[in-house]
């Protein structure tokens, strides 16, 4: 893996959260791919497979009246270092009200912490996140 070759794949995970599209969730992950929403997930908590992570994206807890309104989410992330098959990306998530994006309602700050198969899918993803304080913007 190399910047470039993290970065499109980073772009591709910005789309794939916007559309929730199922092929392009799917392209992003290795067929036994772990996703764990914080470092500290363990046991059940880790999302195991390829599968298995397509569906807690489309139905999150088993409810899509759960997930992210369409075009209610923007969020830029840029890989940090890039060593081998494992990469650290940093950026930031918005969140607002409504696709109208009158209202920000949250910002997060965001580092993943990445390992990709030989065919540049995500084998382990560990994300950590913290929200800023009201009234910051991103850079």
């Amino acid at each position: 893996m190399d910047r470039s070759t993290v970065q499109a794949w980073l772009d591709r995970y910005v789309e794939a959260w916007k559309t929730y599209d199922r092929a392009t969730i799917a392209d992003l992950f290795s067929v036994d791919a772990t996703y764990r929403y914080h470092p500290y997930d363990e046991g059940d908590d880790v999302i195991r497979g390829r599968d298995a992570i397509v569906r807690d994206w489309i139905e999150p807890e088993g409810d899509s009246s759960s997930r992210d309104e369409p075009g209610s989410y923007d969020a830029h992330y840029e890989p940090y270092a890039v060593d081998g098959d494992r990469a650290v990306a940093v950026g930031w998530s918005n969140y607002w009200s409504d696709e109208t994006r009158a209202t920000l309602e949250r910002i997060y700050d965001n580092v993943f912490l990445l390992r990709f198969d030989d065919d540049g899918r995500c084998a382990d993803f560990t994300e950590l996140f913290m929200k800023r304080p009201d009234g910051t913007e991103p850079d």
